[in-house]
Formats: structure tokens, sequence, C-alpha cells
């Protein structure tokens, strides 16, 4: 059957595969800055250069995806929580099984993509949140939302809790801020070294190390957030919203959440660019401001999605929406493309390209993932990454 014919027999909308696409490519631009440059100052690095045409490109990453490419991937985690229960419903089989077994799939294969593609990996981040959202498989819409906003507003309060300690330790503190600085300064200079020159087994140790060492930043940087889009990805399943394009929800998320959303972000993005590393208030300040626009730009896209999804959908439509079906091959493809870029064991290119190459190279990069999802999908009932999680995943779960 075509990708057409399969959604309509399994009662599925293009509308969440598109979103699982769109995120792919928010993805790949917000990453490539931790995997082409030293991670604690990213394009500041003080051998990047960046001309306007850089600064141009970073500021629209900032804006524009930051903080809502994983809010939307997070979102539709959620979403996919919810189908998975519905699965489980309809075949009258048990849903636990199923789904401890999904959480320890995705936490192997977070391993995998730290140790040999990204320290940046959010697999293990979903799959320890993942045990948390198993509590609230049987929550009302209203209740689901409602923690959602509780949650995201604790992430908030965290990133604004950071930008206070910096601007009080550059304030009060400058000697210990300088300390810091240094430190910061010698972790680039040792990813330089690994990446710049380093084997593999160099890079797979100091990933594993730096993932293990940071882990608790993550969960506090991102794991509010993205906890709060998952309640917000189940609760949309309840209301039914995530399968009706047309839904009168989606008008105003466009019309006016995404011009707010995009308004805020851009005076964080700003900022950002202003600062000159994570040791710097504006910086930190632009982090927060990103952070408090990031709901309403990620509830704006899934308007603007939406919009794409209604009516009959066109060829380039399908084909995005195809691979959409794949995202987990497509996410960890990306990791795989980027650490042979950018690794000296691959072409060693990291630390050489301006802020403006590394996000173009990373746009390639997220097209041909998706283009590969989709066209395997062409042939197969499901991306080679979703194949081995659900044989997995159904193993032994009746």
């Amino acid at each position: 059957m075509t990708y057409l014919e399969e959604s309509q027999a399994a009662g599925r909308e293009i509308f969440p595969d598109l979103a699982r696409a769109w995120a792919l490519f928010g993805i790949a631009l917000v990453n490539v800055g931790v995997l082409a440059w030293p991670m604690m100052s990213s394009y500041h690095y003080e051998g990047a250069a960046p001309t306007s045409l850089d600064t141009a490109a970073w500021f629209g990453v900032n804006a524009l995806f930051l903080m809502k490419s994983y809010s939307l991937f997070s979102f539709m985690f959620g979403v996919g929580f919810a189908y998975q229960m519905q699965s489980a419903a309809r075949r009258g089989v048990a849903f636990s099984g199923r789904y401890w077994r999904r959480i320890i799939g995705l936490l192997a294969f977070g391993a995998l993509n730290i140790a040999c593609f990204f320290f940046g990996d959010i697999l293990v981040v979903y799959a320890v949140l993942g045990t948390i959202l198993f509590l609230f498989r049987n929550a009302s819409q209203k209740t689901l939302i409602v923690w959602g906003c509780i949650i995201y507003g604790i992430q908030i309060l965290v990133i604004g809790l950071m930008a206070l300690m910096v601007y009080l330790g550059v304030t009060f503190a400058p000697e210990e801020m300088a300390k810091t600085a240094a430190e910061f300064a010698v972790e680039d200079s040792r990813a330089i070294e690994v990446f710049g020159s380093g084997s593999f087994l160099d890079a797979a140790a100091y990933r594993t190390s730096e993932y293990v060492s940071g882990f608790p930043f993550i969960l506090m940087f991102q794991g509010f957030g993205a906890f709060a889009f998952f309640l917000f990805g189940l609760a949309a399943v309840r209301s039914g919203v995530i399968a009706r394009a047309s839904a009168p929800i989606w008008k105003p998320a466009r019309r006016y959440a995404l011009p707010l959303g995009m308004l805020i972000s851009g005076a964080g993005g700003w900022l950002m660019l202003v600062g000159t590393g994570m040791m710097d208030p504006l910086m930190m300040l632009g982090m927060l401001l990103v952070a408090i626009g990031s709901p309403f730009s990620t509830f704006g896209y899934l308007g603007v999605i939406a919009k794409w999804a209604e009516g009959q959908p066109g060829p380039i439509t399908v084909f995005f929406a195809r691979g959409g079906t794949s995202s987990l091959t497509a996410y960890l493809l990306q990791g795989l493309i980027f650490s042979l870029l950018f690794s000296a064991y691959g072409f060693g290119l990291f630390a050489t390209l301006p802020a403006a190459q590394s996000i173009g190279v990373a746009f390639l990069v997220a097209l041909f993932s998706v283009t590969f999802a989709s066209l395997w999908r062409m042939r197969f009932q499901r991306g080679p990454m979703e194949m081995i999680l659900r044989n997995w995943t159904y193993l032994g779960a009746r």
C-alpha cells in the first residue's frame, strides 16, 4: 500500500507525521552548533570570527528553532504515547509490558547515540521522563494541561535562576566567575583536541564522560520543558485536535500565538548574539526569553503545520510526511552524518566551518535524513530503527 493508503487503513492522520518531519529540520539546525564547535562556546568560540551572514544565520536558528524543535519533538512523543495506548486497547492487550520494553529500547538507542554520534542526545532523557509519563496515562485532558503549564513554569523558573546566578556572580564574585570561565575554556580546548585529532575511541570516551557528568544539568535545562510537552501532546490526542487539522484551535495558534512567540524569541535570540558565552548574563537572559517564547512559537508552528495538512495532500506533502513516520531513523542518521563530518576519524571539519556554513550543512543533513527515511518507507513498512524498536517492544508483550 502507499503511505496514504496505509494511513487511512490505520486511521492515522498526516498532521502528526508532518510535525515530526518539521521538528527533524529544526533539531539538526540547533544541534550542529555544538557538534561543529566546542559545546560551551559554540559559535562564540574565539576561532569562529563570525561575519554578518554568520550572525544572521545564528540569530535565525536561535529565534526560530532553539527550544522549539525539541519542544515539538517532545509534543509528538506525548502523541505517540497516546497512540500506543489506543493501539493496545483496540487489540485488547496489556499496554504496560509493551511500553516498558519501548522505554528500555529508547534508552539503548540513546546510549548508542551518545557513545558513537552525539553527546547532546535526547533519547535517554525521553526514556527517563517516559517512566514518569506512565503515571499520567489515565489523567484527564484538563489535568494534563494544568500540570503541563505548571511544569513548564518550573522550566522557566530554573533557567531564570541560572541567569540570575550568572548575573550575581559577574557582579559580586568576578574572580570566581573568571575561574569558571577558564575551566570552560579548558573544556573547549579538550573538545578541539578530541574531535580535531583524536580517534573514534577517544571521541566515544569523551562523549560518554561529558554526557554522564552533564546529565543532571541536561535534565534541569531541558527535562521540565520536555515533560511539559509530553503532557500537552497526550492532551492533544485526548481532545482529538491532533487528528483534525481543521480543528478551530489551530487558527488562533498561527494568527496570535506564533507572532507573540516570534517576538519574544527574537528578542532572546538577539541577546544571545550580544552575549559572549554561557558566563555572560545577557546570553542567559536571552535563553530565558527564548524559553518563555517557546510554548507560543511551538503552538504556532503546530497551527501552520495543521494548515499545511488540510485538504488533499500533494506529492511534496506526502513525501515529507512519509519521512516523518521514521523520525527515530532520521534522528540517529543525522548524528551519524554529523559525527563523520566533524570528527577527526571522518572529514575532520570540527571548529573549521563558520556559523552560516555549519547551519547550511545542517539543513542539507536534515533534508537528506528525511529524504532517506521517506524513500526507505516507499519500500518497507517501517524505518530500519523503527523495525528494531518495534520487534523489541512487542517481544513477549501480550
